[in-house]
């Protein structure tokens, strides 16, 4: 089977165990289907996320001018305590912002590789913490706005990690952590004016990924002038990793925007 198309993060669709969807343009693969399966990525072209044009890819999927321009590419986007739209001031495009910044947020504890804290949009829970590799979440908080949760990530930072080890996340290096009583140590740790988002909900979500056996001697593998192919058999999927036999591992996210030709044997 050969697929052609723009690579852009997996589909997710939360099951026992998580099922996953390349979306290739005109294509659609089950991945969960194809393990066992040996696959051949060949990157062909590149397809920048928001002008479409086959420049070479800078970072998130956008080419270098789009990352410093597009909405799309804000930096509040990685740092949410950056949000300004709630102030009605422009970043790049503020109507853009408004639709983007000014919707329920959460506020999460996840376990994925250890623990972290971390802000997403309500309507992407729990894709989120599936494309993170999280194997439990909690929410922590829930707030109105973007501004609002970066505000409370920012100050849980000075006691908790705010990015994934992806490497340990992989291996399934999970310490034993109880996330109800973490949640109550980081609200005692909340100044009183952020208190009023806490959640009291204490659901903890459990995730199970279609892995059959955690990858021992990792090394990831990506487009780059020295390779412009990938290739493995295809031995499971976390987060947005795609792992292979030989413990290669290849982060489909990083590579959004990237054009490829894709042969499954």
């Amino acid at each position: 089977m050969i697929f052609t198309g723009v690579l852009k993060k997996m589909i997710v669709e939360n099951m026992n165990p998580i099922r996953y969807y390349l979306n290739l343009n005109e294509d659609f693969v089950d991945m969960n289907q194809m393990i066992g399966k040996h696959f051949s990525f060949k990157h062909i072209g590149n397809q920048c996320k928001s002008c479409g044009l086959n420049k070479p890819i800078f970072r998130m999927g956008f080419c270098k001018n789009c990352f410093f321009t597009s909405p799309q590419a804000n930096p509040n986007i990685l740092k949410p305590e950056l949000s300004t739209a709630h102030l009605g001031i422009e970043q790049r495009d503020l109507e853009w912002e408004k639709n983007f910044e000014l919707q329920p947020h959460i506020v999460y504890l996840a376990i994925s590789g250890g623990l972290k804290v971390g802000v997403t949009r309500g309507v992407q829970v729990p894709t989120r913490w599936i494309d993170q590799g999280a194997n439990y979440s909690i929410v922590f908080a829930k707030t109105d706005n973007r501004f609002e949760a970066g505000q409370i990530e920012v100050f849980l930072k000075n006691h908790l990690a705010d990015k994934t080890n992806w490497r340990k996340m992989l291996k399934g290096e999970n310490p034993d952590i109880n996330l109800i009583e973490e949640k109550e140590k980081a609200k005692n740790l909340l100044p009183e004016d952020l208190l009023k988002f806490y959640c009291e909900d204490n659901k903890i979500w459990e995730f199970t990924y279609p892995l059959e056996k955690n990858p021992e001697k990792i090394k990831s593998v990506k487009f780059d002038a020295s390779s412009e192919e990938v290739s493995g058999v295809l031995s499971g999927i976390k987060g947005q990793y795609l792992i292979f036999e030989d413990d290669t591992v290849f982060n489909v996210r990083a590579q959004e925007g990237k054009v490829v030709s894709l042969n499954i044997q």
